[in-house]
């Protein structure tokens, strides 16, 4: 009986020993965890504390690079007000579809075209974004180059290399631009101008990848420096196209009316095809000396491209639509070799026009660089109304 006591006895004490020993050990687990746990917080939280910083810094970075690596300056509005002389009206020398442009001097010296948008809302925004990142990255010398910017809050300003002699269009269709003189253009200045905008749109669709469209081709749009070389400007409505063969990016129709695909007209769908027809239109504009749309003219004779186009291929009608401001001093044998790639480029069919690199190809040889300035004459200009004047989509003003 004794013993029988005393072994339950020492079995509870066991058993007692053997609870408080487990005790234990879940409360030594449970202290480990928690300090695992507490460790684990800290080094995410440091963790997660370095990646913001190292965010901060990248971001920091991509910022100083659009300022330095990519060669833009930044400029302040005041620099930009005090170059233009406070934006005088006497130094306006054009209107875009961004804005008015302004002639400026900077600190330096350094003449520079300074366009100040008046575009309010998200297309002018866009428009704006897209010149800076596109001419921030591409680089021709056939395309004008990007100085620099200005973006204090909602005023936005573009800097621009000069182009003394303006835009084509001014020269084309004296009284139409902003130039006080306008100048008529010979035959050769006329090849060499049409290589070098060639050479611009070869450039966007062969050497970018992917290509850039540029949407908006128009003789407005092709800047002419003081020795009348010329480069494509005006880059808001650019788009960057599809990397496929024969493909396309479906986008809202944009553009200058009579420079316009009729494909993309019709159905939105935009391709390098669609820049090669707006090229056959400043095409026939430097053959014929008229406007893509004038509805001044006779029924028939409304629309450049539907006018010309059956005229270009046959030589007596082909010598009739040729710009009487150039007085017959051309090679006839290079007018009829232009005519044929105009009417390639302006065909209705995307697939039967040419690429800017077979363009370029075929004009090569017709241009004689052996001159150190181009042949012109002054032309008068006058004020008013010119009985050209280019009709446009309202809301693309020629620039």
């Amino acid at each position: 009986m004794d013993d029988d006591l005393e072994y339950r006895r020492k079995e509870r004490t066991v058993l007692v020993v053997i609870v408080v020993l487990a005790s234990l050990a879940i409360a030594s687990l449970l202290v480990a965890f928690s300090y695992y746990c507490y460790i684990r917080n800290k080094v995410s939280k440091r963790l997660n504390d370095c990646k913001r910083v190292d965010r901060e810094y990248k971001c920091d970075s991509g910022n100083l690079q659009v300022a330095t690596d990519n060669g833009l300056q930044v400029f302040t509005f005041k620099q930009l007000h005090s170059a233009t002389g406070g934006f005088s009206k006497s130094n306006v020398v054009g209107h875009g579809g961004f804005g008015l442009v302004y002639r400026g001097v900077l600190s330096n010296g350094r003449k520079v075209a300074i366009k100040l948008m008046d575009q309010a809302g998200k297309q002018g925004e866009d428009e704006f974004k897209v010149e800076v990142d596109l001419l921030s990255r591409l680089r021709s010398p056939y395309l004008l180059a990007l100085l620099g910017y200005c973006s204090d809050n909602s005023r936005k300003l573009l800097v621009y290399e000069f182009m003394a002699n303006g835009g084509l269009q001014e020269h084309l269709y004296p009284g139409s631009g902003s130039n006080s003189v306008s100048l008529k253009l010979d035959w050769e200045t006329r090849l060499r101008i049409a290589l070098d905008a060639a050479k611009g749109l070869e450039y966007l669709h062969e050497h970018v990848s992917p290509p850039v469209i540029h949407r908006d081709f128009k003789s407005s749009n092709i800047l002419l420096d003081k020795n009348f070389h010329a480069k494509v400007s005006d880059f808001g409505l650019a788009k960057l196209g599809s990397e496929k063969a024969g493909g396309h990016v479906s986008t809202r129709v944009l553009g200058t009316q009579g420079y316009v695909a009729p494909e993309y007209a019709l159905t939105g769908h935009l391709t390098t095809k669609s820049d090669v027809y707006s090229y056959g239109v400043v095409l026939l504009e430097l053959l014929t000396g008229r406007v893509p749309v004038d509805t001044k003219r006779p029924p028939g004779e409304g629309v450049l491209v539907s006018w010309a186009l059956p005229r270009l291929t046959d030589r007596e009608k082909l010598i009739q639509i040729m710009d009487p401001a150039l007085e017959g001093q051309y090679s006839m044998k290079e007018v009829i070799q232009v005519a044929a790639i105009a009417a390639m480029c302006v065909q209705p069919e995307a697939d039967y026009r040419p690429l800017m690199a077979d363009v370029v190809q075929s004009l090569v040889p017709l241009v004689r660089y052996n001159r150190s300035t181009p042949k012109i004459g002054s032309s008068p200009s006058f004020h008013g109304t010119p009985n050209s004047s280019v009709l446009q989509d309202p809301s693309r003003a020629s620039g």
